[in-house]
């Protein structure tokens, strides 16, 4: 028996949900491409859930419930109120929220297919509440109530910022969304998996999933790159600061991906919004920086940037605050995790792989007096 090292290039399951073939992602068959240009967050989620792109009526109706959805527990908010807000984690808020949700659903054992899709509705919708209540709540502001006639975009940037975001921001926050949804078989997505495999709950499966995503090694990529951007300053210092990392054999977030070998489809879209947003506010020095960065990068080491790269410089321009870029990325990831979690439940096995032993062999147990 031999292990691979982190699973690499192992095939631990078979899926209908996404795929990465020759360096281009597909959710159910649609390519990255055609998704990012054309669908709404909504429309992506349904089609993970549902193996199909909705219908006019099936959308407007599937929009509905997601709405319909959005208002949190009294006890969920009171418990965001709890915190210590001037040292909790945003991730460590977020998943802790995610389990209590599952105190106030009287639904959250039924594990029937009906249960656990109005299940699935129910933490999509909350999960963007949650992010933005903690982000009101620890900057001192009244929670925003969902608008009617906004769409999910929308209202998560509606309900974080307390103002309707312009056409743009809606477009680049649906993009980063719609972008982020699922990405086949990654470690958050394999947490909620092997959870789910006991036959426990879709809110433990969620749960787990955030605490594998806090990891700055999955979800808080986007995190660091704004970090490093900050740390930069100025257009002029880009290359420096770089050239002074490689020197010390220092990771550069953002840059390449294990399942690609020729870059991340993804990161094209979210490099053009980071162009014309960058542009709209005024500073495109986040952009420019990122384009020096990437060139040098891909010059040095032969890597492109990933979707988390670009990423940074949308939320900064979106007015989101950088420890809050992995929970946006958990708002969304959450449609691809409960995907999982539903095939998982369909087609059923527990997970249970085995080690490799390469401890001592064979030791005499020795009675404690007679320890050295």
């Amino acid at each position: 028996m031999s292990s691979t090292k982190g699973l690499e290039g192992v095939v631990a399951t078979q899926s209908a949900i996404s795929s990465i073939i020759d360096d281009q992602l597909t959710y159910v068959g649609y390519t990255i491409d055609d998704l990012a240009e054309n669908s709404s967050f909504e429309e992506v989620v349904y089609l993970l859930w549902n193996q199909k792109l909705p219908t006019e009526t099936e959308l407007k109706a599937f929009k509905k419930q997601l709405q319909d959805a959005m208002d949190l527990p009294e006890g969920v908010i009171t418990h965001l109120h709890s915190y210590d807000l001037s040292t909790v984690h945003p991730m460590a808020a977020l998943r802790s929220a995610v389990s209590i949700l599952g105190l106030y659903d009287s639904e959250a054992d039924d594990m029937s297919d009906e249960a656990n899709k109005r299940k699935a509705v129910r933490l999509q919708a909350r999960m963007a509440a949650i992010v933005a209540a903690f982000s009101r709540i620890r900057s001192g502001k009244d929670l925003v109530k969902p608008k009617s006639d906004l769409g999910f975009a929308a209202n998560l940037l509606y309900m974080m910022n307390g103002e309707e975001p312009k056409d743009i921001e809606v477009e680049a926050i649906n993009k980063a969304l719609v972008l982020h949804a699922d990405h086949e078989l990654n470690a958050s997505t394999f947490t909620a998996r092997v959870c789910v495999a006991t036959l426990s709950d879709m809110y433990s499966g969620v749960t787990a999933a955030i605490g594998a995503l806090k990891g700055p090694l999955h979800g808080g990529a986007n995190e660091r790159v704004m970090k490093m951007l900050t740390e930069i300053g100025e257009e002029e210092n880009a290359i420096p600061y770089i050239k002074d990392k490689l020197a010390k054999k220092e990771k550069i977030m953002g840059m390449g991906h294990r399942v690609y070998r020729n870059g991340d489809p993804r990161a094209k879209f979210l490099k053009k919004m980071s162009k014309e947003l960058t542009e709209l506010t005024h500073q495109p020095k986040w952009y420019n920086m990122s384009i020096k960065i990437e060139d040098y990068i891909k010059q040095e080491k032969g890597l492109p940037a990933n979707v988390d790269f670009y990423s940074a410089s949308v939320y900064h321009s979106l007015g989101i605050d950088h420890d809050l870029f992995t929970p946006i990325f958990a708002v969304s990831r959450v449609s691809g995790w409960i995907a999982h979690i539903l095939e998982q439940y369909a087609n059923n096995r527990l997970i249970r792989p085995r080690a490799e032993y390469v401890g001592p062999q064979t030791r005499e147990y020795v009675p404690i007096e007679k320890r050295g």
